[in-house]
C-alpha cells in the first residue's frame, strides 16, 4: 500500500476548528504530509494570516464556499461540496479530511473522505435547550447525517460526543482527542478568574459565570466575541470583557495562571479549557460527560446550572493558595495527554487505514 501523503483539509475560522486545522497540519507536515488547507466561511483576519504564514510548507487556500451553520438552503452546501471534490481533483488529493460530514453527503469526491464532527446544531439543541430542534434544523441535521453515512471513515473529538452523535445520528465516530499547543511564559500567579471561547453561544452558559461574578471578591475576566455572526450580541453585567484575543494575548492572560473556568452546557472537546491547562491554571469546571472524560481527577466540577456553586468553588481556590496551586499542577499534567503530535500519529494511523479500504 502506498501511504496517502497529500492531505486536502477544510477548515472556518470562527472558533475552535481553526485551532484544531492549523495544529492538526503543522503536526502533519513534519511527518511527510503535504497538506493544503481550504478555509470556508469569512475570510481571515490578519493575525490568523500571520499564523498560517509561520507554518512552512503549508499551502492555504481561501475558498469564501459556505459554512454548514450559516448557510440559509441545502443548495448552498451542495455547491459547496461540489467545488471541494472538484479542488481534491485538482489537487489530487490522497485524502480529504472535512471540518463538517455536511460538506460529505454527495459522495462526489475522487478519493477518501475523512469526516470530523467538530460540532453540529441538532446535538446543540439537544444538550442546551432540550426537546426536538426547530424545523429550520431539518435540513442542516439530515446533510450531516448523510455525511457521516456517505464518508469513508467519521471522527469525533471525545468519547462523550461520538456517544452524542451516535444517539443523534445512528452513526458511531472514532474519537480522536484534539490536541493543541500555546506558547506560554509563566508568570506570578494572580488572584483573578478567567474565561474564554464564544460568548454570544448560549451553550457556552456565560450568563450563569457573569451571576457568579456578582459574588465573588476578586475580578472575572472574560475573552471572546459577544457578537454572533448571524449579527446577534449578548451584554453581561459583571464580567470584565476583553473582546477577541490573539494567541499571544490570550498566551498572556493564561501565564498569570488565572483560576480558569467553564460552565459549558454543550462542549464536544473544549480547546479553551485546553489552552488553559498548558498554562497551569486551576479548572473549575461544569460537570457534563465530556469535561469529566478529559478533566476527571484534574478539575473541579459543579452544576452547570448553579451560580452560587461556581461562585463557591472560585472562593474555595482562593482562599487555600495550596489547593490552588496543586489544582494548576495537576491540569498542566493532564494537558500532557492532549498534544498536537499525539492527535497527528492517531490520525495518520487512521489514514493509513482508509487508504487500505480504498485499496481492498
Amino acid at each position: 500500500m502506498t501511504r496517502a501523503r497529500h492531505i486536502l483539509l477544510t477548515a472556518d475560522a470562527l472558533g475552535g476548528v481553526w485551532q484544531y486545522s492549523t495544529g492538526l497540519a503543522a503536526a502533519l507536515l513534519p511527518l511527510g504530509y503535504e497538506v493544503t488547507l481550504a478555509v470556508l466561511g469569512p475570510a481571515l483576519d490578519e493575525a490568523q494570516r500571520a499564523s498560517t504564514a509561520a507554518i512552512a510548507n503549508l499551502r492555504l487556500m481561501q475558498t469564501g464556499l459556505d459554512l454548514e451553520w450559516l448557510a440559509d438552503e441545502p443548495d448552498r452546501m451542495i455547491g459547496a461540496e461540489r467545488r471541494l471534490a472538484e479542488m481534491a481533483g485538482d489537487l489530487r488529493a490522497d485524502i480529504v479530511q472535512l471540518h463538517s460530514p455536511a460538506l460529505a453527503g454527495a459522495g462526489r469526491y475522487p478519493c477518501p473522505v475523512v469526516a470530523v464532527l467538530h460540532s453540529c446544531v441538532a446535538t446543540w439543541w439537544s444538550a442546551v435547550r432540550g426537546g426536538p430542534p426547530p424545523q429550520d434544523f431539518a435540513w442542516r441535521t439530515a446533510l450531516v447525517e448523510k455525511g457521516l453515512r456517505q464518508a469513508t471513515l467519521s471522527i469525533a473529538p471525545s468519547m462523550a460526543f461520538a456517544a452524542a452523535a451516535q444517539r443523534q445520528y445512528g452513526v458511531a465516530p472514532v474519537p480522536v482527542h484534539n490536541g493543541r499547543t500555546l506558547p506560554v511564559q509563566p508568570q506570578a500567579a494572580q488572584d483573578c478568574i478567567f474565561t474564554a471561547g464564544r460568548l454570544w453561544d448560549e451553550g457556552k452558559n456565560v450568563h450563569v459565570l457573569d451571576e457568579a461574578a456578582s459574588h465573588l471578591s476578586v475580578p472575572f475576566k472574560a475573552a471572546g466575541p459577544t457578537r454572533s455572526p448571524h449579527g446577534e450580541s449578548v451584554a453581561f453585567g459583571t464580567l470584565h470583557l476583553l473582546g477577541v484575543l490573539d494567541e499571544a494575548a490570550l498566551a498572556r492572560h493564561l501565564g498569570a495562571r488565572p483560576i480558569f473556568v467553564s460552565a459549558a452546557l454543550y462542549e464536544p472537546f473544549g480547546l479553551a479549557v485546553l489552552e488553559a491547562a498548558i498554562a497551569g491554571c486551576p479548572l473549575i469546571l461544569s460537570d457534563i460527560p465530556t469535561f469529566r472524560e478529559l478533566w476527571n481527577g484534574a478539575a473541579l466540577f459543579v452544576d452547570p446550572r448553579d451560580p452560587r456553586a461556581f461562585a463557591r468553588a472560585i472562593e474555595g481556590l482562593i482562599e487555600d493558595r495550596a489547593a490552588r496551586a496543586e489544582a494548576g499542577r495537576r491540569a498542566r499534567e493532564r494537558a500532557q495527554r492532549y498534544t498536537p503530535a499525539a492527535m497527528a500519529g492517531r490520525m495518520a494511523a487512521l489514514y493509513d487505514q482508509v487508504q487500505s479500504r480504498a485499496a481492498a
